[in-house]
């Protein structure tokens, strides 16, 4: 028996045991809730802590959590630490009997997968200024409710059955139009796969482009959708820095050759940069000689405040080399799911077969609509008068952040997107800010979740869907969460 580790006499851990370690912290808290140990309301240490009381990894902690979550037990929200649920402990038949039970856990793949904390960041919170979310005050509710009762009056045929698993195709037709027209790129309606959501797109294209323990680029930080889906498919995951032009291929000069690069050239993903052109075009040329298949996650390039859009990287690149991801969540609404990717053309026919194989496929009535939407102008008429709110949105948020707190933080006026980054000196616990707006009825994410290696702290802070009242409260806040913790100076 090999070493063990002890915390208040509630967790013990055994190095050498043939439980994998998040499987041991989670029976061990689960059967300490049950026993009343731990009570009802409650709050756990932070994985920051728990990790450093545990000498394991914050990771191995947050498996743990995210499978107490699952099971109701506990609370996780961004940015605080978890809570125990309030329930009223069953005698013998309950919890109890299930920490004591023996059976299969997760694999050791599963608790990867599961300590991404892509769950908990996909969850909707009740808080204002939450990064991701668009304004259901500007959502055409009517106009969207006529076109979808258009839609299920006239589908007919095929289209009810399983001729449409790769996308309706009057949609697909649509979308070649449109983003060749808007975005630039090379496309036959025949490319492009309709999906659920950027999330299972992401999760195909890992599974049927690379095998386990390949090697995948990610930018640093970057999108916790990716590195779940990344993990999921078993990839050797490797941090690509962000600078101030985006994603930077040239720092990866010493790291092993890629299967995949992911990439958010338009908008990265959560710093809000732009990747100019020679940047865009260097990436290309290592992918190239690499023999690396690009992803490229154009999920808001519809919302551009200021200056031109540059060419898609599919655009720019050899027919063979980019896969094109795009999304109605952002723009439309999330609860739509529809995505799409517009994959090259030697692979539409085995991708299609894969998209098959693992029920990738979105709501035909919704792609129907969509495709009447976008013909009948309402979708360009839409997204001209939301991107007009959020630019006004963002801005407002900036310059009150600016009135409050001048130079003590970095910000910038955003380019476009629904959310906005604002960056603390790297020794700012931005976790514990986060923690603390949140606790006070926000919903902002610590800059610091999104990074690999990166040294950032900061918030990330959603503007989309906020008020004149948000924006200012919020500003306040978040001046107040840093004086209280002497970041800044009290005034």
């Amino acid at each position: 028996m090999g070493v063990r580790f002890m915390l208040g006499g509630l967790l013990e851990l055994e190095r050498d045991g043939t439980l994998p370690l998040p499987e041991q912290i989670y029976r061990g808290l689960r059967a300490a809730i049950s026993a009343g140990r731990v009570a009802s309301g409650d709050r756990l240490p932070s994985s920051r802590a728990l990790a450093a009381s545990l000498d394991v990894s914050r990771n191995t902690v947050n498996a743990a959590y995210e499978l107490l979550a699952a099971e109701g037990v506990v609370t996780v929200r961004s940015g605080a630490a978890p809570r125990v649920v309030a329930f009223d402990a069953p005698e013998q038949d309950g919890l109890s009997v299930l920490a004591e039970a023996e059976g299969p856990g997760l694999s050791r793949r599963g608790l990867e997968i599961a300590a991404t904390r892509r769950a908990s960041e996909g969850r909707r919170v009740e808080g204002r200024l939450q990064p991701g979310v668009p304004a259901l005050d500007c959502y055409p509710v009517d106009g969207w409710a006529r076109t979808l009762r258009r839609a299920a009056r006239t589908l007919r045929g095929g289209a009810l059955y399983y001729e449409e698993l790769a996308g309706y195709a009057p949609l697909r037709r649509t979308l070649a139009a449109y983003l060749s027209r808007e975005r630039g790129l090379r496309v036959r309606a025949e490319q492009i796969l309709v999906t659920p959501s950027t999330q299972a797109s992401l999760y195909l294209l890992a599974n049927a482009l690379a095998d386990p323990g390949d090697v995948a680029w990610l930018e640093d930080p970057g999108y916790l959708g990716a590195r779940a889906a990344f993990t999921a498919a078993g990839l050797a995951i490797r941090a690509m820095p962000v600078d101030d032009q985006g994603a930077d291929p040239g720092a990866m000069a010493a790291t092993p050759r890629p299967r995949l690069i992911y990439v958010t050239p338009s908008h990265q993903y959560p710093l809000g940069l732009r990747m100019p052109l020679p940047r865009r075009l260097r990436l290309l040329e290592v992918a190239r000689s690499a023999g690396a298949v690009v992803l490229e996650d154009d999920y808001d390039s519809e919302f551009l405040f200021t200056g031109r859009p540059i060419a898609a990287l599919q655009g720019l690149s050899s027919a063979a080399q980019t896969v094109y991801l795009g999304t109605f969540a952002k723009s439309m609404m999330p609860s739509l799911r529809v995505a799409y990717i517009v994959v090259p053309p030697q692979l539409v026919a085995p991708l299609r077969s894969v998209q098959h194989n693992t029920g990738a496929f979105a709501n035909v009535a919704t792609q129907a609509a969509l495709a009447d939407f976008i013909e009948r102008g309402h979708y360009r008429a839409h997204l001209k008068r939301i991107r007009a709110v959020y630019q006004q949105r963002g801005d407002a948020l900036v310059e009150a952040l600016r009135a409050e707190l001048g130079n003590a933080i970095s910000v910038s006026l955003p380019a476009g997107g629904i959310q906005l980054s604002l960056r603390f000196a790297p020794e700012v616990d931005d976790a514990a800010i986060a923690a603390d707006l949140n606790g006070r009825g926000y919903a902002v994410s610590p800059l610091s979740r999104y990074t690999l290696e990166a040294p950032l702290s900061g918030l990330v802070v959603g503007f989309a869907a906020a008020t004149l009242q948000d924006v200012h409260g919020g500003a306040a806040a978040i001046a107040d969460a840093l004086r209280r913790a002497g970041v800044v100076d009290k005034a």
